[in-house]
């Protein structure tokens, strides 16, 4: 028997979804209400099908299997029949809460009902909702056929059995599945901050340039991007959002506090690649500034960087948002580190860690920098994350 997802939202992540399910044998209903995002869903994706077919990754036969399985409509209760129904719209409250009552009044009463928010609460989404254990959030990351991750955020109310099913689910459609806690930024949006942050607060007190802090990160922690690439191709105005969000949903917790200067560029429309200008310029000829290669300052950036992250890590294993497992591939798999944060804690020492961080919070009077609760406590028990 088929088995039907639908998708509202005929964005960019919408679009990408339903590829996804409809690749793996799925039938899906697209709904947007506007008419002009569903025929530019439609081109687009046939245009990535048609780029698909040329690298020979699928045959013609099964990309046009593929768009057939795919219904792109206006029509709402086309979700009649879903076994699944995926919101993915603007990240507005409002707008995903009045979508959460339209599909609970369409769908049946076994639909798993979900949405691909990145960093609202789920149960504020689903709080117009009057059966709340067939909730779920399920994060993708965008490009969604190609990031491996994705992060599945239960309510408190979600039946555990329907946590294993989309789980089972997601793992069918070659995914690598996290299950993260209801509370901001989930996992990789809430402890990437920190790589983000910090970057931007040591270029605002004078330490070193974009190009330097790049450099440090991919020279010593290897990252693959430094953070001013990584803000420049994901966007200065959606990495700010994130922060944003993320920054209020914590009451205002200063480790995730914006920076003026990302704010700025935000402002100016320097919104990076997409933009032709953000940290670096992108236009034709330009060249790229070079970094001042100090080994010293570069592993001082570094070992900065890095110890806030793995505090971030530690704090979120503690605050028990997600496993020990979970925290570290959700990091690993959906943001490309190299390693793990708290498999790297225990190669670097938490008693290490620790004093850096303290080091940091004395020099410079700011709460930001305090180790959490759990790395102090391991750092004087002489414990490991990892055995």
């Amino acid at each position: 028997m088929k088995q039907k997802l639908s998708v509202i939202g005929a964005g960019t992540m919408g679009t990408g979804i339903s590829q996804l399910a409809a690749t793996h044998g799925w039938d899906v209903s697209l709904i947007d209400s506007n008419l002009d995002a569903l025929g530019q869903s439609r081109s687009s994706l046939h245009s990535v099908m048609n780029s698909l077919v040329e690298k020979e990754k699928f045959s013609l036969e099964e990309s046009g299997e593929i768009l057939s399985r795919i219904q792109w409509t206006s029509d709402i209760k086309s979700i009649s029949d879903s076994k699944l129904v995926i919101e993915a719209v603007i990240e507005n409250m409002a707008v995903k809460q009045k979508i959460f009552s339209d599909i609970e009044s369409f769908v049946s009463n076994n639909c798993i009902i979900s949405t691909n928010t990145s960093s609202l609460s789920v149960a504020g989404i689903a709080s117009s909702c009057s059966n709340l254990t067939r909730i779920v959030g399920i994060h993708f990351f965008n490009p969604v056929p190609l990031m491996k991750l994705v992060e599945v955020v239960p309510v408190e109310q979600t039946d555990s059995d329907l946590i294993e099913n989309v789980k089972s689910t997601l793992q069918s459609w070659g995914k690598t599945v996290v299950i993260a806690k209801d509370t901001p930024g989930f996992i990789v949006n809430r402890v990437a901050r920190l790589f983000y942050g910090e970057a931007l607060r040591i270029y605002d007190e004078g330490l070193a340039d974009f190009a330097t802090i790049d450099w440090a990160m991919k020279e010593f922690g290897g990252f693959k991007m430094g953070p001013f690439e990584l803000m420049d191709y994901i966007g200065n105005d959606v990495n700010y959002n994130a922060t944003e969000s993320v920054y209020f949903g914590s009451n205002y917790n200063p480790r995730y506090k914006p920076s003026p200067t990302q704010k700025k560029m935000v402002d100016e429309g320097l919104l990076g690649r997409k933009s032709g200008q953000g940290y670096y310029d992108y236009s034709n000829g330009a060249a790229m500034p070079q970094p001042v290669e100090d080994k010293n300052s570069g592993k001082k950036i570094f070992n900065r960087i890095l110890a806030m992250l793995i505090n971030e890590a530690a704090d979120t294993l503690n605050l028990a948002i997600a496993s020990r497992d979970d925290i570290d591939t959700a990091m690993t798999i959906g943001v490309n580190y190299p390693k793990g944060l708290l498999k790297w804690a225990d190669e670097i020492g938490i008693e290490s860690v620790c004093t850096r961080l303290i080091k940091f919070q004395s020099h410079s009077d700011d709460d930001r920098y305090k180790p959490c609760s759990l790395l102090i406590k391991m750092a004087k028990e002489n414990y490991n994350f990892y055995a």
